[in-house]
C-alpha cells in the first residue's frame, strides 16, 4: 500500500520555550502563533522546530511503524537543507524523546523518534529485540531517501534503544554512521538476561510491568486493568514462581507470556540469545565511531566492557569507552543508593556532550573529540573509592573518587593478584597450607539470601540499585530486619586483616571457586565488598558492596551446554563479578562473601535437576566450600601499581 494512506501526521511549529508548556499551554500558544503567521507571514522566534506525529513508516514485511520528525524551522517553515539525523527507536513511547527531539532540532539536526514494533502507536508484535536489525534497517532506508536528509544518522539511547543501536549496527545499515549506547542491552545469554547460567528477574518485572503498558493487548480497556492490577501484584507473583504459560493474567499479552517463559527455559547461550550478541561475533558489527557509555553499578556494566574489547580489536572505529560509578541510566548523577561519589562524577549536560561527538562525526566538525574529556582518550574512567567516608548532608557515605584516562581496557599494567579464602574466614595472598578444609552450609531454596543492591535495571519495587550497605532493613522488602546479611547462616564470609597501604582494583574480576554440593544442581554466588572500619559517623562501619556475580552448577563447565553434577564430587567454578574500579583505603578490608543465592536479582535454583523453570519440587542442598592446598579457592584481583595509579601508560 502506499505510505501517504497512513500518515496520522500533524504538524507543530514550536520554539524550545514554548514545547516546555503544558498540553493546554501548548495549544494556546500554537494557535496564537498561527495566527500570528497569518498576520505577519512569520514568527518571531529564528529558534524554532516542525514536528510531524505519527508518521507510519512501512517495513519490509507490510507492519508500519509510528514515527515523529523534529525538523529545524526559521519563520515558521522547515529548514530545507538536508541535514544529519539523530534516531531513537525505542519502545517506551516515542512522545518521552521530546526532551532530546527539540534540543538536537534546535542545533541543526533532524531528530527521528519511533515507536518499535508493537510498542504504543506502532502495528505487529513485539518481540525482544530480534526484530530490530531488519526494522532499523528499513527506518535507516526511508530516512535516506528523504529530501530533508543529508544520509547521515546518528543513534541515541539508553538501555532497551541502546539496544536497538547495537541491533542496527550488527544489521549493518547503510546510513547509520555512528551510535552512543548507553547501558545497552547486548550478549544476553552470557552476563544480563541470562547471567553464569541463572536468569536475571529484573526481566520478569520488566514482562510484568511493560505488558500491560504500550503493548497490544493494553489497547484494550478492560484488558489493560487486568494486566495494571497483575503489575500491581509482582510481589505476590515473586513467591510462586516460576512463571508458567496460561497460569496467569499475563495470558492477556501472549506475546510477553511467551517471551518470558521461553526466556527462563532456556538457559544455554546459543541461537535463542543470538540477536545483540556482540562478543561472539563483533565482526558483524558494522565499521563505525562507537561510544559506549555505562557505569559501575548498572546491570549492562559487565556487557559494555566486553563490547569494548571484542569491537576494539575487531573495527577501526574508533571505539570509545566511559565508565562512571553510575547506576542505570543516571549519568547526570553523582549519588545513588547509600552512597555519594562527589559531584564530580556526573556529567551534567547530558544533550551537549552528544552532540560534541555527533557534530564531529556527522558534521565534521574539528572539536574536542579526541582532545578534551570525556573524549580525550579511547577510554575514561572514574576511580572510585578516594572520598573520606564521612556523611554527606543526606547522610550517605562519601566514597568519593576522581576521573582518569586511560588507552585500552583491562589496563595493560594491571597486576592480577590471587586473594585466597582461608579456613578461619580470612582472605590472603598466601595460599593456604592445609591439606584438607572445608566450610559447609546449608541453602534452603524456601529462605533465598536476599538482594541489597548490585548491578540493577528495571528493578522497580522488587530490586534497589547501586551502593549499599550490606544491611537489611524497610528499603529490603525480603529483609527488613535491619541486620548485616553477614549475620545470615548461609553467607560465608572471608575477608582480609585491615589493609596497610590503599590498594587500588581496577578491572575484571572473578572469583574460582571449589565446591561440591549435595545436589544434581545448585548455584553459587559471590560478592566483593569494600569494609569500612568503624568510625564517628559510621559506628559499626559500613560494608559497600562492589561487585557480585552467579554460576550455575549445570553451566559450570561452559555456558553452552548443561551437565549435571555428581553429588559431593568437587568442581571448580568461575563466578564472574561486574568490573569495576575502586580504592580500598589503608585500613579496611577487602571482603568476599559466598553463598548460593541472591533474590530477587537471580531466580533462585530449586536444586532438584529439573528442566529450568519447569520444577515442581526444591530440596535443601548441603554445600562445601574446600579452601586448601589441593583446592585453592580464590579471588582473582586486577591490581593496579601504586607507582602507576596517576597516570596513563
Amino acid at each position: 500500500m502506499e505510505l501517504d494512506k497512513y500518515y496520522e501526521s500533524k504538524t507543530v511549529i514550536m520554539s524550545p520555550v514554548r514545547s516546555e508548556l503544558s498540553a493546554v499551554g501548548r495549544g494556546l500558544f500554537v494557535a496564537i502563533g498561527l495566527l500570528l503567521l497569518v498576520a505577519s507571514g512569520s514568527l518571531a522566534s529564528a529558534n524554532e522546530f516542525v514536528v510531524e506525529k505519527n508518521v507510519m513508516l512501512p517495513m519490509r514485511d507490510g507492519v508500519h511503524l509510528a514515527t515523529d520528525i523534529y525538523r529545524p524551522a526559521q519563520n515558521g517553515k522547515a529548514v530545507e537543507e538536508p541535514l544529519p539525523v539523530i534516531l531513537s527507536r525505542l519502545p517506551y513511547n516515542k512522545d518521552g524523546q521530546a526532551g532530546a527531539a527539540k534540543y538536537y532540532a534546535t542545533h541543526g539536526y533532524v531528530f527521528v523518534a519511533q515507536d518499535t514494533r508493537g510498542r504504543y502507536n506502532s502495528e505487529g508484535e513485539w518481540h525482544m529485540l530480534s526484530d530490530d536489525g531488519d526494522d532499523g534497517v528499513d527506518c535507516a532506508a526511508w530516512i535516506g531517501k528523504q529530501a530533508w536528509s543529508d544520509g547521515k544518522i546518528g543513534m541515541i539511547g539508553t538501555s532497551y534503544f541502546g539496544g536497538t543501536q547495537h541491533a542496527m549496527a550488527l544489521a549493518g545499515a547503510p546510513e547509520l554512521a555512528t551510535v552512543i549506547p548507553v547501558d545497552a542491552m547486548s550478549n544476553m545469554g552470557r552476563q544480563s538476561l541470562r547471567n553464569g547460567g541463572a536468569f536475571e528477574l529484573r526481566f520478569w518485572n520488566w514482562i510484568f510491568l511493560n505488558a500491560g503498558r504500550g503493548s497490544r493487548a493494553a489497547r484494550d480497556a478492560g484488558t489493560a486493568d487486568v494486566l495494571a492490577t497483575l503489575a500491581e501484584q509482582r510481589l505476590a507473583y515473586l513467591d510462586q514462581l516460576p512463571t508458567r504459560r496460561g497460569t496467569t493474567p499475563l495470558k492477556l499479552a501472549p506475546e510477553y507470556e511467551d517471551w518470558l517463559v521461553s526466556a527462563m527455559e532456556h538457559g544455554i547461550n546459543d541461537t535463542f540469545w543470538a540477536q545483540n550478541n556482540i562478543v561472539d561475533a563483533p565482526e558483524n558489527y558494522k565499521d563505525i565511531p562507537v561510544y559506549l557509555v555505562s557505569g559501575w553499578y548498572d546491570s549492562w556494566g559487565g556487557n559494555t566492557t566486553a563490547n569494548f574489547m571484542a569491537l576494539n580489536r575487531t573495527i577501526k572505529g574508533p571505539v570509545y569507552m566511559i565508565m562512571g560509578p553510575w547506576i542505570h541510566g543516571q549519568q547526570a548523577a553523582y549519588a545513588h543508593g547509600q552512597v555519594n561519589f562527589g559531584k564530580q562524577a556526573a556529567i551534567a549536560d547530558q544533550w551537549a556532550w552528544r552532540k560534541e561527538w555527533y557534530d564531529h562525526w556527522l558534521k565534521g566538525v574539528d572539536n574536542s573529540v579526541g582532545k578534551a574529556a570525556p573524549f580525550e582518550t579511547r577510554v575514561r574512567i572514574f576511580v572510585m573509592g578516594t572520598g573520606d567516608g564521612r556523611k554527606d548532608g543526606n547522610g550517605r557515605l562519601r566514597h568519593g573518587g576522581f576521573w582518569r584516562n586511560e588507552n585500552e581496557w583491562p589496563l595493560a599494567r594491571t597486576e592480577y593478584t590471587d586473594f585466597y579464602l582461608q579456613a578461619d574466614g580470612g582472605l590472603s595472598e598466601a595460599p593456604s597450607p592445609i591439606e584438607e578444609s572445608v566450610t559447609q552450609f546449608q541453602f534452603s531454596p524456601d529462605n533465598p539470601v536476599p538482594t541489597i543492591g548490585g548491578n540493577i535495571s528495571s528493578g522497580d519495587d522488587i530490586l534497589v540499585q547501586g551502593a549499599w550497605n550490606q544491611m537489611g532493613g524497610p528499603h529490603i522488602w525480603n529483609f527488613q530486619q535491619p541486620i548485616p546479611l553477614s549475620a545470615r547462616k548461609d553467607v560465608l564470609v572471608f575477608q582480609s586483616e585491615p589493609l596497610e597501604s590503599d590498594l587500588e582494583v581496577t578491572g575484571e574480576i572473578e572469583v574460582r571457586l571449589f565446591a561440591s554440593s549435595s545436589a544434581v544442581d545448585t548455584d553459587f554466588t559471590a560478592k566483593l565488598i569494600d569494609v569500612y572500619p568503624p568510625s564517628e559517623d559510621w559506628p559499626g562501619g559500613f560494608d559497600l558492596n562492589i561487585g557480585d556475580g552467579i554460576i550455575r552448577g549445570r553451566f559450570r563447565e561452559s555456558l553452552q551446554r548443561e551437565v549435571l553434577m555428581n553429588p559431593g564430587e568437587a568442581y571448580e567454578f568461575t563466578i564472574k563479578l561486574y568490573p569495576t574500579s575502586n580504592v580500598f583505603k589503608k585500613g579496611h578490608r577487602i571482603r568476599v562473601d559466598v553463598s548460593s543465592s541472591n533474590f530477587p536479582r537471580f531466580d533462585v535454583n530449586p536444586n532438584t535437576g529439573e528442566p529450568l523453570n519447569r520444577q515442581r519440587m526444591s530440596n535443601v542442598a548441603v554445600q562445601t566450600i574446600y579452601h586448601d592446598a589441593d583446592h585453592p579457592s580464590r579471588i582473582v584481583l586486577p591490581v593496579i601499581p601504586p607507582q602507576a595509579r596517576g597516570a596513563v601508560r
